[in-house]
């Protein structure tokens, strides 16, 4: 238990069953009437935001979210397999709970898969990842290094925009929160 005068950025919190991060707090003194904690917090299971305030002092329930680095192993066909990499455990994660981190994850990638009572809750990508660029069509004549875009396949199978210039089997880097293309990487 803790109140709300101590909340911080990232700390879960445990209201009604359901699991809260905070994603930002402001402790708020008006000149008249008693002081309350103003939030912003986002239901760590379906990414839900809400804002939400709390009388200055009153109890929440934490909970403890153990994040991990593991690193993938395989598909069984059912569930992606993780392995711990200080223990050597292994976590089975269901593709519900993966969500579009499909989309960006190679196997003997590392991820942090954050587990609440040995429920998983959620798998952290890196910010970027870098990806072999599997199929694209040829740029046209009189294409320019910018400016335009074409579609183009990752060796996961999720397809990205990219730029006119760039050609199959070429490694590029990828954003993992919104798919964009970061840039070319440097062999």
């Amino acid at each position: 238990m803790a109140t709300t005068n101590d909340l911080k950025n990232g700390m879960v919190l445990n209201l009604d069953g359901q699991l809260w991060a905070v994603v930002e707090f402001q402790h708020v003194k008006p000149g008249k009437g008693p002081a309350f904690v103003r939030t912003k917090i986002k239901n760590v299971e379906s990414g839900k935001v809400v804002d939400k305030t709390f009388n200055a002092g009153t109890k929440v329930e934490t909970a403890s979210v153990d994040k991990r680095d593991m690193q993938y192993l395989y598909n069984d066909g059912t569930n992606y397999v993780f392995m711990d990499v200080q223990t050597y455990d292994q976590l089975e994660v269901s593709p519900e709970v993966m969500g579009s981190a499909v989309d960006y994850l190679l196997e003997n990638q590392n991820a942090v898969v954050a587990t609440n009572e040995g429920r998983v809750l959620y798998v952290e990508l890196p910010a970027s990842v870098e990806l072999v660029v599997e199929h694209t069509d040829p740029g046209l004549q009189g294409d320019r290094s910018s400016g335009g875009t074409k579609p183009a396949r990752l060796e996961t199978g999720k397809e990205i925009q990219v730029p006119l210039f760039l050609t199959s089997g070429e490694k590029i880097k990828v954003d993992t929160r919104d798919g964009s293309y970061l840039g070319r990487v440097k062999a």
